[in-house]
C-alpha cells in the first residue's frame, strides 16, 4: 500500500557550531518521503524551481518515490537557512526565500486520488484542506503543523482538525493550541477538536501518543552524538505512516510499533546533515535499532 505525502520540497543551508552545509535537500515532504520509503511506496506532491539539482531527483528515485506529483516551476526552489546552538535544541532562522513555494497549490494527479494513507506534512492548513478535497476515500489521514500556523491560520487549522484521524505537533504547540500547560490535559482538549489520535513530539525525550487505548509514551533512540536534528520530526511521522500502510490489522493494534519505528528512523536523521545519514540507512539497520529500543524499555 503506497502513501501520499504532500508538503514542502526545499533546499536547506544548515550551520552548526562545528560545520556548515549549503543547499542540502530539505523540506517536510522530502524528509517524510524518504523515511516512509523504507516501509512502503511513496507518492510525493511538492514544488521545485528550475534550479533544483538533478542529483536530488535521482535520490528520490533511488528510494522508489513517485514524482508524478512534483511540480517544476519557473523560478527558484524554496530555500531555508538556519543555525543551531551548541545543545542542538535551539536554532534560529537566518533567511527564508520562498521562491516557487510562495505560489504553490498542490494538485493531485488522478493516480494519487485514491490514496488511503495520507500525510499532510507541514504546510499551510488551507493547502492541507485543499489536498483533502481532492482525495476520494482516505482510510487514515495524519497532519503535522507548526507554531506559525497557530499564530496566523488558526481558523483553517481548526477546520482541518475536524477531518483528521491523527494530528502531530510538539509539546509547546500543544500548550499554545489548548492554553493548557499540562500536556495530558492538552491532549484531551485536542481530541475534542476532532482527531482520534494525537501525537506530541518531545524531541530527544521521545513522544506521547493518545488514542482510544489510552496513553503510550515512546522513547527516542539514545544517541551518543547529534549532528543535525533538522527534519527529524518529519522523518518520525513519515516512517510511522509508512509502517502503518504496509502492515495489516487495526490502526490501534499497530500504532505503537509504528511510532517506535518513527523514532528509530528519526535517530538516523539526527546523525548526519540533512538526509545524508538517513539515505545510507537500510531496513536491516532500522530493524536492528528497533530491537535495541525494545530491549531498553522492557521491564
Amino acid at each position: 500500500m503506497s502513501v501520499l505525502i504532500v508538503g514542502s520540497t526545499a533546499l536547506d543551508s544548515i550551520k552548526t557550531p562545528t560545520r556548515e552545509n549549503p543547499r542540502l535537500l530539505g523540506g517536510s515532504a522530502s524528509y517524510a518521503a524518504v523515511a516512509a520509503s523504507f516501509f512502503s511506496p511513496v507518492n510525493l506532491v511538492g514544488v521545485v524551481g528550475r534550479d533544483f539539482p538533478k542529483k536530488y531527483l535521482e535520490l528520490y528515485r533511488r528510494h522508489g518515490i513517485n514524482l508524478e506529483g512534483l511540480q517544476v516551476s519557473d523560478g527558484k526552489t524554496f530555500h531555508w537557512s538556519g543555525e543551531y546552538e551548541v545543545n542542538m535544541n535551539n536554532r534560529r532562522t537566518l533567511s527564508t526565500e520562498l521562491g516557487v513555494f510562495e505560489r504553490f497549490t498542490p494538485h493531485l494527479p488522478e493516480s494519487y486520488r485514491n490514496a488511503e494513507f495520507v500525510l499532510l506534512a507541514n504546510i499551510a492548513p488551507s493547502l492541507q484542506l485543499h489536498v483533502l478535497d481532492q482525495i476520494r476515500s482516505p482510510k487514515f489521514v495524519v497532519a503535522d503543523t507548526m507554531d506559525l500556523w497557530l499564530n496566523i491560520a488558526l481558523p483553517d487549522l481548526l477546520k482541518l482538525l475536524q477531518r483528521l484521524d491523527a494530528f502531530v505537533l510538539n509539546d509547546s504547540e500543544a500548550r499554545q493550541l489548548t492554553d493548557e500547560q499540562n500536556v495530558v490535559q492538552a491532549l484531551k482538549k485536542i481530541h475534542q477538536l476532532g482527531p482520534k489520535y494525537v501525537i506530541v513530539k518531545k524531541g530527544e525525550h521521545g513522544s506521547i501518543v493518545s488514542g482510544p487505548d489510552g496513553l503510550f509514551v515512546a522513547p527516542a533512540f539514545p544517541l551518543r552524538k547529534v549532528v543535525d536534528p533538522t527534519g527529524a520530526g518529519d522523518c518520525f511521522v513519515g516512517a510511522m505512516l509508512g509502517y502503518l500502510a504496509t502492515h495489516k490489522g487495526d490502526i490501534d493494534k499497530k500504532l505503537r510499533k509504528a511510532v517506535v519505528y518513527g523514532s528509530v528512523v528519526a535517530s538516523f536523521c539526527c546523525e548526519g546533515f540533512g538526509l545524508a545519514r538517513t539515505t545510507r540507512a537500510t531496513r536491516t539497520m532500522i530493524d536492528d535499532r528497533y530491537r535495541e529500543v525494545e530491549a531498553l524499555v522492557k521491564f
